[in-house]
């Protein structure tokens, strides 16, 4: 089974875990990174500052990106 990577971006912090986790295919690799984003979103959303983006990739083999999901926060007033 091919070996899946995740690696989340917060800012200027970026890190890629050093172990994979297989999967059987593309759509078991997205379930695996939908379930674990999940599982990390209310304590991710609890401390995201204004204006920023955190993200999370789910890279292949070859440490290539596949997947990624945004959590973006945006100030839309135009004080």
């Amino acid at each position: 089974m091919p070996l899946y990577y995740f690696r989340i971006r917060n800012g200027h912090f970026s890190g890629a875990s050093e172990y994979g986790t297989e999967c059987a295919d593309r759509n078991a690799a997205w379930k695996e990174m939908t379930t674990v984003c999940a599982d990390m979103a209310s304590s991710i959303s609890r401390k995201l500052a204004e204006n920023s983006e955190w993200q999370m990739e789910l890279l292949d083999e070859a440490r290539q990106p596949v997947f990624r999901i945004r959590i973006v926060a945006e100030s839309l007033d135009q004080a």
